[in-house]
């Protein structure tokens, strides 16, 4: 009997079985002992599906830090929080009337301020207050009183200025508290510009120019990355003012004072001088000196503006020259007390809860 060839391929039967035992052989490698064809499925996707999220969500979510990416951070607590308090100040103001309104917005702008910090330490920034410049140690309250110090000199120049140039006249004193004793009216608009600027501070320096000078940086050297970040940060800053504005010129005014605040911050990493310099010059400028026009409050000095707007207005040249004045004191505050003048450290460091 003649015994069928073993490589003679034209056997359809051998061929049959030499392709069974190979496809066996693979089989066997691909289920190792223990593993059924279930589990190795279920390995497969369970790699390659988290991996494909990943990918698609890497321009908007840092995986390795677990929060968002670097724009996202800097821009979700200010266009959350204006939203929320655009409704907020509708609502109210369509509502209620003074002395009612006046503390309900109060009320409403401290709560919101409070949620855009908590929200951002805990779940859009990851990071503790201080890494914003929230310290509330002594030295950030004392630079705060300094700021606040700064602002109110500053301002009372501007009103000397005025004076004397016969751009403002003196029209007495304790004026314009309204339905409130004056100062329980006082009390209550230093409330409402206090957690107002802190407000921009926080979003606008703490969040923002921390959050685009942190992405930047890698990609571009430090000295760019803050330079960008406090660019945008500025520009963002005058948009928000673009309500007081009647004359593209007067931008000139908030992009001037977004350089002054953006400035102390990058040099410090702290916001205690940025918002008390922010405070006390909204205040002493309008309920102290009465030198405001776009916010009617109370005046410790009440005082008639007459003089022309390109001098003396809200946005005049008078307040632009101690606007830039107040920033070089600042400036010089912080060569004296760190004996330097340099970018902080702090400002392009990730420092995570």
């Amino acid at each position: 009997m003649n015994m069928p060839d073993p490589g003679n391929s034209k056997n359809p039967h051998h061929s049959f079985r030499v392709g069974s035992r190979a496809w066996d052989a693979r089989c066997l490698r691909t289920l190792a002992p223990g593993m059924s064809l279930r589990s190795t499925v279920g390995r497969i996707l369970s790699t390659t599906l988290p991996e494909r999220i990943r990918r698609l969500c890497w321009p908007v979510w840092n995986a390795e830090q677990r929060r968002p990416r670097a724009p996202l951070r800097a821009l979700l607590p200010t266009a959350l929080t204006f939203l929320l308090l655009a409704v907020l100040q509708t609502t109210i103001r369509a509502r209620f009337v003074h002395p009612i309104r006046e503390l309900l917005e109060l009320t409403g702008i401290a709560v919101v301020l409070v949620g855009a910090v908590l929200l951002s330490t805990r779940i859009i920034d990851r990071r503790p207050m201080s890494g914003f410049g929230l310290s509330f140690d002594r030295d950030w309250w004392r630079s705060f009183v300094v700021g606040g110090l700064v602002a109110t000199a500053v301002n009372g120049g501007a009103l000397v200025v005025a004076l004397g140039a016969g751009w403002a006249t003196f029209a007495g004193v304790l004026r314009g508290s309204g339905d409130l004793p004056f100062v329980p009216a006082m009390g209550v608009v230093f409330g409402y510009i206090a957690f107002a600027a802190a407000w921009e501070e926080f979003v606008l320096r703490g969040a923002m120019v921390k959050n685009l000078a942190e992405g930047s940086n890698g990609y571009a050297p430090e000295w760019v990355a803050v330079g960008l970040a406090v660019a945008l940060s500025t520009l963002v800053f005058a948009f928000l003012h673009g309500g007081k504005v009647t004359h593209l010129s007067q931008y000139g005014y908030y992009l001037i004072a977004g350089l002054v605040l953006s400035g102390v911050y990058v040099l410090t990493g702290e916001l205690a001088l940025g918002i008390g310099f922010h405070v006390f010059y909204n205040f002493t400028q309008s309920a102290v000196f009465g030198l405001g026009h776009s916010q009617q409050t109370p005046e410790l000095f009440a005082v008639d503006i007459v003089g022309p707007s390109r001098w003396v207005g809200e946005e005049g040249l008078v307040f632009v020259g101690f606007a830039v004045l107040g920033g070089l004191l600042l400036v010089a505050y912080i060569r004296r007390r760190d004996g330097t003048i340099e970018l902080d450290d702090r400002l392009t460091a990730y420092t995570g809860r």
